[in-house]
């Protein structure tokens, strides 16, 4: 049994090979042409030597197609696209998975309340998750729902840049609410007057 081919070539990431002209394994192939567009079910012979004609090579971009569906292309080219968006697709992922989080009390001064309010739209308004969460003190435990008002006060505040993905929770001695960012383009500023726009 052969060894399984252990070049950098011929590879993007480990365990996810991508095979190039003769090592494409197919007899025939669906190829498609530089700019994308299908030319048809073809032999690999027949498919290599319209690659080779062209200076570049003949790339198995599908490999579980029947039959497969090959490309050509620029393999160098391909390969550091593939990388690139593998690599904003990881940011991406990271950062929509990162929740941030506002701290109140259940008798916050105006001013810091905008301060929180400000806290909580820029982590919005730059796509990250926002946990609002309040902690009773002493007596205020016997008082709940001065707690849940304030963080429903809050989410409907920062409304303009996220929206609440349920009502505020009670746990004990605390009560936390999760609101998500708005899609970027409905997102505005109220609180803060300039932050970078994420890029989506």
């Amino acid at each position: 049994m052969p060894k399984p081919y252990s070049g950098r070539r011929g590879r993007y990431d480990r365990g996810n090979y991508v095979r190039k002209n003769e090592r494409i394994r197919a007899r025939e192939v669906r190829l498609l042409g530089v700019d994308g567009n299908q030319i048809g079910v073809v032999s690999k012979d027949d498919a290599l030597k319209a690659a080779q004609a062209m200076g570049l090579d003949l790339v198995e971009i599908s490999a579980n197609a029947n039959p497969p569906v090959c490309r050509i292309l620029d393999f160098g080219k391909y390969m550091y696209e593939q990388s690139k968006r593998q690599k904003e697709n990881k940011a991406k992922a990271s950062s929509s998975s990162k929740i941030k989080e506002v701290k109140f009390r259940v008798r916050t001064e105006e001013h810091d309340y905008l301060t929180k309010l400000r806290h909580g739209e820029e982590f919005l308004y730059k796509g990250a998750k926002l946990k609002l969460s309040l902690m009773f003190r002493g007596r205020e435990n016997e008082h709940k729902s001065l707690g849940v008002e304030v963080l429903a006060k809050a989410a409907q505040d920062l409304s303009h840049v996220g929206q609440a993905d349920g009502e505020p929770k009670l746990s004990g001695r605390h009560v936390n609410m999760i609101m998500s960012p708005l899609p970027m383009a409905k997102r505005k500023l109220k609180y803060n007057e300039e932050i970078d726009k994420p890029e989506e």
